[in-house]
């Protein structure tokens, strides 16, 4: 199936090594409109030109490194490329096919011995969106702005030249910010900076934008004094994206974030491709999830600012933001998703959140389809306009054809008259002109004067501030002192306080364990042994560390989770009584009741940390208290087991009598 639009370059090496010291030569065959044009023995720079003219989709190779015999020097093809250009290594990426094989499984024949013939191949499998596209670099662009000449050694006039030279490295820098600023709100991307300051302004400044570099719209340059180098950053490995996935269609796509993320995926034309609600799922995940139903061109989220998860998926695609101007609000939100059906209030969101942007494009959308020609990629055009292109520019981006230029306006014929009035108004003009530019070179040299005489005063300022640092430098080092000191005053105070209140609590702990070691020794009180959770290592780990032993009485602090096998063990252990705050479970109840071991609820005792003792009668009036329950309830059981033996009776009785 032939997929070929545009103009498409197909290159093989024909004569020489790109390792070699003198410069190979190449087959250039240029697929256009289904016909095809050869170009023999063609040195790269005339390639790069002949590019630079055709501007082609693609140019497709069968391998990457006949162009360039490295990374590096690949590295230095593809930032020669005009934007758009794709180079595609038709073989594959990593694990590559031979140009015979796909030729054969795509119908097609040539000999493997002519460079023109492999050439036209490498176009016409591009053209089926056959290959890989190739690339060297992230979306990532780093700016950085800095010095363009050298300070030197220095003078008199020093601090003078460094204070010029840094504040216009500094105004550069701003300039490039407001850039930045205003472009990160078109276009939605975001970029990071860094700073260093120097005396006068900024010795360098270094901006990190996370974006293309053909979105950036700042470009390399110098002046006098700075100048501004914009790269786009290298990947570590090259990356092969398969060239059938770049024909995905742009989408709209929703996201709440969160602990489960919510996604919904639109079409252009509005028709729901993805809905649903995923817990726990991880962010690679959700972008992998995300690739499968198409490109994004939208990331829209529907709570303002743009939460960071959300941020973080729209950078991983370099796809715009959309966020509401205003809270959604929840019957908004449940008008917006009735049409199309949801499960949670995850999925009501994400897809909210993408039907609030696309009906923000819909407009957009249908003046697109009433301007752009039948034979245009629609989708296309639309994805340039939300990345803020205007829909003529988007047109001529995806056609390759100019819009045409209005005809400028026939000057109208002016009479002779007219002619010799206005020589006569240009003359005194250029008269007064000549008398205003006079008195600007005096006011001028009045400037200079001016500015020469500050210099001169700055120069005595700074000599005087020179000499009061040095004799303020001893005090500003006694008061930095002080300071410290202070700092490690207020920091021991604290320490102190701290120790304080701890030796208070063990003070209030020691008199605690002293009253309840008086009742043991008085008989006025049982120690009870404490149990912190109702688990098999709990059990095991208490019972040793405690010495857990027959007729001991047991605190169960958390009573969660306990089963028949839990409740078996503390029976094992041959327990006087269970005590806990806690409902149990029904089977471990159930256990404790078979072994009649009493389970006391809500007793009153006295505990410091795993210390605790009761009080003997109010042990003794709670095991009465349970004996007596524990009686009622085996009076029910045996009237329950009386009453079904009864019922069993009359039962056979009556298939007796029967």
């Amino acid at each position: 199936m032939v997929m070929e639009s545009g103009v498409i370059f197909g290159i093989d090496i024909a004569k020489g090594s790109s390792r070699a010291k003198e410069l190979p030569k190449y087959a250039v065959a240029v697929l256009k409109g289904g016909e095809i044009t050869h170009h023999t023995m063609v040195r790269l720079p005339r390639i790069l030109k002949m590019v630079r003219e055709e501007h082609p989709e693609y140019i497709a190779v069968d391998n990457i490194f006949e162009l360039a015999p490295v990374k590096k020097e690949l590295v230095r093809f593809l930032e020669k490329l005009p934007e758009g250009v794709t180079l595609v290594q038709v073989t594959g990426g990593l694990h590559k096919k031979s140009l015979l094989h796909l030729a054969k499984e795509n119908g097609l024949s040539f000999n493997q011995f002519d460079p023109n013939e492999e050439a036209e191949v490498c176009a016409r499998l591009a053209g089926m969106g056959v290959g890989s596209e190739v690339s060297l670099f992230e979306d990532i662009t780093k700016i950085k702005v800095s010095r363009a000449r050298s300070l030197g050694r220095g003078g008199w006039s020093q601090n003078r030249y460094r204070r010029k030279v840094h504040g216009a490295v500094r105004e550069r820098a701003r300039e490039v910010e407001a850039i930045l600023k205003k472009a990160s709100k078109e276009r939605g991307f975001t970029y990071d900076s860094r700073i260093s300051k120097g005396f006068g302004g900024y010795v360098r400044a270094e901006f990190t934008v996370f974006a293309r570099r053909d979105q950036v719209p700042v470009g390399s340059g110098s002046t006098a004094d700075a100048q501004i180098n914009v790269s786009s950053v290298v990947r570590d490995k090259i990356h092969y994206t398969p060239l059938k996935k770049l024909k995905r269609r742009p989408t709209i796509v929703g996201i709440d974030p969160g602990t489960t993320v919510g996604i919904a995926i639109l079409s252009f034309e509005g028709e729901l491709q993805l809905l649903k609600s995923i817990r726990g799922i991880s962010h690679d995940e959700v972008v992998k999830l995300i690739a499968e139903y198409g490109k994004p061109a939208v990331i829209a989220t529907d709570v303002t600012p743009t939460p960071g998860a959300v941020e973080k998926i729209r950078r991983s695609f370099n796809a715009v933001i959309n966020t509401p101007s205003a809270e959604i609000s929840s019957e908004e939100k449940i008008a917006l998703g009735r049409p199309y059906g949801y499960s949670n209030d995850h999925e009501r969101d994400s897809l909210a959140a993408a039907l609030y942007a696309y009906r923000s494009y819909k407009n957009m959308f249908s003046r697109v389809e009433k301007k752009a020609p039948p034979h245009l990629d629609l989708d296309q055009i639309k994805l340039y306009v939300i990345q803020g292109s205007s829909i003529g520019e988007a047109i001529e981006k995806v056609s390759g054809v100019p819009l045409p230029e209005k005809k400028p306006v026939e000057p109208l014929q002016v009479a002779d008259e007219d002619v010799v009035e206005r020589e006569r108004k240009v003359s005194e003009k250029l008269k007064l002109k000549d008398t205003q530019i006079i008195n600007l070179k005096d006011y001028v040299r009045e400037l200079k004067k001016e500015l020469k005489a500050k210099d001169k005063r700055i120069s005595k300022l700074e000599l005087k501030l020179e000499k009061m640092r040095e004799a303020n430098h001893l005090e500003i080092r006694r008061d930095k002192e002080i300071e410290i000191r202070d700092h490690k005053i207020s920091a021991l105070k604290k320490d102190l306080n701290r120790s304080k209140k701890s030796l208070k609590r063990a003070h209030n702990d020691i008199r605690k364990l002293k009253q309840i070691r008086k009742m043991e020794l008085k008989g006025e009180g049982i120690p009870v042994k404490i149990l912190p959770t109702f688990t098999r290592e709990a059990i095991l780990e208490t019972k040793d560390r405690l010495n857990i032993k027959k007729g001991d009485v047991i605190l169960l602090e958390d009573a969660s989770g306990g089963s028949t096998v839990t409740a078996s063990m503390v029976v094992e252990l041959g327990v006087r009584a269970v005590i806990t705050s806690s409902n149990v479970t029904y089977a471990a109840e159930d256990v404790f009741f078979r072994a009649d071991i009493p389970l006391l609820k809500n007793v009153r005792l006295q505990r410091v940390d795993d210390l605790a003792v009761i009080d003997p009668e109010v042990l003794q009036k709670a095991l009465d208290e349970w004996e007596e329950q524990a009686e009622r309830k085996r009076q029910e059981e045996k009237e329950k087991k009386l009453k079904h033996l009864v019922d069993e009776y009359r039962s056979e009785r009556r298939r007796g009598l029967a």
